[in-house]
């Protein structure tokens, strides 16, 4: 992409972003326990899944909250700074079928929200932080955590 390909829809991004975590994730059933160490953490099949989940849920309750005229709950989630002792369990192919239902459930969630906004609610979005815009494109950044366990075919 080049300064003139426009960017996605902020809905696309957010699915798209899903899909990738998806794709990488179809390996994973391959993991064979030991974490992948990236940037001073440790990071797991199941750990990617929770931290892109955690992501989607936070930022979804800020929008909705700022949408309602309310001050976003502050979050109080460890992120990536733990590693629990479910992150380190091995990652079967109901585990898989399961992020996928989750996952998938919410990137819809997060698409049917965007674009049902509009341009400028999108980008003169209520409340202070990010516009709307800003904040699917900073979900894309979700894809981190898979990608730090990559492609294990």
């Amino acid at each position: 992409m080049n300064e003139n390909t426009p960017a996605p829809a902020p809905s696309t991004a957010v699915t798209g972003m899903v899909d990738h975590v998806l794709a990488l994730a179809a390996t994973w059933t391959r993991w064979d326990g030991e974490p992948a160490h990236a940037d001073g953490r440790l990071h797991t099949p199941h750990k990617a899944i929770r931290r892109v989940a955690d992501h989607l849920v936070d930022h979804l309750a800020e929008m909705e909250a700022r949408l309602a005229g309310e001050d976003p709950q502050p979050d109080h989630w460890h992120a990536s700074l733990i590693t629990t002792g479910a992150d380190l369990a091995p990652f079967t192919p109901q585990d898989l079928d399961e992020a996928r239902s989750r996952l998938t459930r919410l990137a819809r969630v997060w698409a049917n929200r965007l674009d049902a906004l509009t341009d400028e609610q999108l980008d003169d979005s209520p409340g202070e932080g990010w516009s709307f815009r800003e904040l699917a494109r900073h979900l894309t950044e979700s894809a981190y955590y898979a990608d730090a366990v990559g492609d294990l075919s």
